[in-house]
């Protein structure tokens, strides 16, 4: 190896030389649009909406769907529907989540969501 270019050695020795990356690697072209691409993708990909996380907004459940009809108010002073069953079995509208004792929760956070009720055992939206 004394005497010889890394790239003399063959195409394979591009991905391990790191002592003369700049004479063998990608031209400085290249590796600009490599930056904006990877730029562009990450802010879009920060910007989506997680399907892991959707974001909740406050549902007013119709109370002839449901068993129980409990108030409480939130940390933020919100005026929310206590989780109850559902007449039905299904999800009531405005339920955020199901909790895993079978009641649906109305919750307008995550935060808390079903912590009487055995926790989440899904999320509605």
């Amino acid at each position: 190896m004394d005497g010889f270019h890394p790239r003399q050695q063959g195409r394979h020795w591009r991905r391990r030389c790191i002592a003369c990356r700049p004479h063998c690697g990608r031209s400085p072209v290249t590796r600009a649009i490599s930056v904006a691409l990877a730029l562009l993708f990450g802010a879009s990909f920060a910007l989506a909406k997680s399907p892991l996380k959707p974001e909740l907004t406050p549902g007013t459940p119709i109370e002839s769907q449901l068993q129980e009809h409990g108030h409480y108010s939130n940390s933020s002073g919100e005026d929310v529907h206590a989780p109850a069953h559902s007449v039905t079995g299904g999800a009531p509208d405005g339920a955020s989540a199901r909790c895993r004792d079978s009641t649906y929760s109305f919750s307008h956070s995550r935060s808390g969501t079903c912590s009487r009720h055995g926790g989440v055992g899904e999320w509605l939206r």
